[in-house]
């Protein structure tokens, strides 16, 4: 039997086994194993890593966007940045990674057209597993839904769970430490749910025989096999929902109660036009927010604080990390900053490199010679 059976026989025999207590052990050995197949059979189809798509990451921050086939991403990426991706209305015109820079609040934000995922792409159908990879190595992920078929975003979802992306959550407290005798001993700063025998179970399906777990929060079994194999992405994402403009008024509130059967509010999805260019202000500032990032002016010697041209950083960001964004020998030169703005508790204020900045603040720095 080839893995791609096996997997689908321990798929099968987890939906048809009822989870309860008298079976919650039996499930995450199933589970730990499922999850050891599919990684076997990724690395399978994939030698060496996989060809993937080599896209080099530039400015930043980068951002992924994902859909079906034909619901606008190339449109879209075009009317964002200044790329040039051909588009069709046909499926899988796009054929390769198409990138684009979109210019906001001073950032460089890399947008990324990969081809249109298909179900079973986790599993490498369609070259699914060379588009995932590139997914993977995202900042965020926008979906891109077409007015008319919301349902896509759960098979997209389930795509990105299946090759290892969480969306919208924090990476599990779950940490397992190797050692060379004494078995599986678990400790738990909470009341788990989980029965210590079924998380040695899930260890020992992973090849811990002997290991210290250490769990910080309420898991389930999947929470638990992301945190033992650790090789997972946690990633922010957002909505788009393009061809806004084909829609009758009418039609919105059909629309709405589609994104609230995803679990999507639709106050938090961004309706777009690509064709139109309509909703695309609302779209950059989203995708600003949901990166996290924040603008540092510097106040460069002799020629005062450059306002057009912001050092852009991730949100708590220290000074050390603005010296090392800068390159070059600010790090080693550095005697002290002074900040003004939203950090600073006043104006021109001497702070050191451990200093967490804040957006739109005022840095400048003094070096030794």
């Amino acid at each position: 039997m080839g893995l791609e059976e096996e997997i689908e026989q321990l798929r099968d025999e987890i939906a048809s086994t009822p989870y309860n207590k008298a079976t919650e052990q039996h499930i995450g050995r199933l589970k730990a194993k499922l999850a050891e197949k599919k990684e076997k059979l990724q690395n399978q189809s994939s030698p060496g890593g996989g060809d993937g798509y080599a896209v080099e990451k530039t400015g930043d921050a980068t951002v992924a966007l994902v859909g079906f086939p034909s619901v606008g991403k190339s449109t879209l990426l075009n009317a964002l940045t200044n790329a040039e991706s051909e588009t069709g209305a046909y499926e899988f015109t796009t054929l390769d990674v198409n990138p684009g820079m979109l210019e906001h609040n001073g950032a460089n934000i890399q947008l990324l057209d990969v081809p249109g995922l298909i179900e079973g792409a986790a599993d490498g159908r369609g070259g699914g597993q060379e588009v995932l990879s590139v997914v993977r190595t995202a900042d965020l992920v926008v979906f891109v839904l077409s007015v008319f078929e919301i349902d896509h975003y759960e098979r997209l979802s389930r795509e990105l769970y299946n090759n290892k992306v969480r969306l919208d959550q924090d990476p599990p407290s779950v940490t397992v430490a190797g050692k060379g005798k004494g078995g599986i001993r678990v400790t738990a700063s909470v009341d788990l749910d989980l029965d210590e025998k079924t998380i040695a179970d899930v260890l020992r399906e992973h090849g811990y025989v002997n290991a210290d777990v250490t769990i910080r929060e309420q898991v389930d079994l999947d929470r638990l096999i992301d945190g033992v194999m650790d090789n997972r992405e946690y990633l922010p994402s957002l909505v788009a929902v393009n061809k806004a403009d084909l829609i009758d008024r009418d039609y919105l509130e059909t629309v709405n109660e589609n994104l609230r059967g995803h679990g999507i509010d639709p106050d938090e999805a961004v309706f777009i036009s690509a064709e139109e260019e309509k909703g695309l202000d609302a779209l950059a500032d989203r995708i600003w927010d949901e990166l996290g990032l924040m603008r540092i002016y510097m106040d460069k010697p002799g020629r005062g604080v450059d306002w057009e041209e912001p050092l852009v950083l991730p949100e708590g960001s220290t000074v050390d990390d603005a010296c090392e964004k800068l390159g070059g020998d600010f790090t080693e030169r550095f005697r002290f900053a002074r900040v003004t703005g939203p950090s600073a508790q006043h104006d021109e204020q001497q702070v050191g490199t451990e200093h967490e900045l804040a957006d739109e603040d005022v840095l400048r720095l003094v070096l030794r010679k």
